[in-house]
């Protein structure tokens, strides 16, 4: 390597605390581009959303709070009331929100969601026995080697814990236009987060989980939506003693200092990458 090349290589790495925090609902993005990643959650890049993640977050806002109505304890809601919730959080988003990124129009986005809402409502959370929803966690440390630790953090965002027939199952609301695959609720690439609720619930509250589940609300098209089964999440994070788990592998990312870009991500555009602007690595 030429000194030019060291210069270079030099000036592109950063620094990091030997302790590094990441948010359950990251992961995926971590793997699926590491380069995004750290400009988004270690260097503080963002942007504005678009009106079609602004339908997800209002309809992960008023479904949460009809479940909420269905806890022991509280006072029931319908689904006319917190369809509210829905529209409200719709039409005065409290983050920056650009209309022009996406194919509809608000009023499009407001028909998509009540739609949804209602069949979560009616058809999907009648199925099951919450016992908490949208919960906070205590972060969970995970001591790596080479004194690099791996603080898992966050609540429990549009995830829920339910107590089904084999254990405890953390079921986790998902909106998009691709979360339901000829008629099933896609799972694909869905361990990451699913499985860092299920070792952070159980660092928290000392017992066990037997899986996740994905409860799918699609948000293109004729509304849709389907309820995929348990499977185990979280072994794709603690990994096997043949082959290391996500936990291993991003720790020596952060050790390195060294996030690999991937410009075959299906969200490398301006549309999705805050870092696009400073990116040279896509085309």
């Amino acid at each position: 390597m030429t000194g030019h090349e060291t210069i270079v290589a030099g000036a592109v790495r950063k620094a990091y605390s030997s302790t590094i925090t990441v948010r359950a609902s990251s992961w995926g993005g971590l793997f699926d581009c590491a380069y995004r990643w750290e400009g988004t959650h270690l260097l503080g890049m963002s942007g504005p959303s678009g009106l079609r993640a602004q339908l997800g977050t209002a309809v992960h806002a008023s479904t949460a709070a009809f479940d909420l109505g269905r806890m022991p304890g509280a006072e029931a809601v319908s689904a006319m009331d917190t369809a509210d919730i829905f529209v409200s959080t719709l039409r005065e988003p409290d983050r920056d929100v650009d209309y022009s990124r996406d194919d509809l129009t608000i009023d499009q986005a407001e028909r998509i969601g009540l739609a949804l809402h209602s069949l979560y409502c009616h058809d999907i959370s009648p199925q099951f026995t919450f016992l908490s929803v949208e919960q906070a966690l205590t972060p969970l440390e995970i001591d790596c080697g080479g004194g690099q630790i791996v603080r898992l953090t966050g609540s429990m965002d549009r995830a829920r814990v339910a107590k089904q027939a084999d254990g405890i199952v953390i079921p986790d609301v998902k909106t998009g236009s691709a979360v339901i695959r000829e008629g099933q609720a896609a799972i694909k690439g869905r361990s990451a987060q699913l499985g860092t609720y299920q070792l952070m619930y159980e660092h928290t509250e000392g017992v066990p989980t037997v899986g996740g589940q994905i409860l799918a609300l699609q948000t293109k098209g004729k509304p849709a939506a389907a309820v995929s089964p348990v499977f185990d999440a979280k072994r794709v994070m603690v990994g096997t003693e043949e082959a290391p788990g996500l936990i291993e592998i991003a720790a020596s990312m952060f050790r390195s200092g060294l996030f690999p870009p991937n410009p075959q991500s299906t969200l490398c555009s301006e549309r999705y990458c805050s870092r696009w602007s400073r990116c040279h690595f896509h085309e």
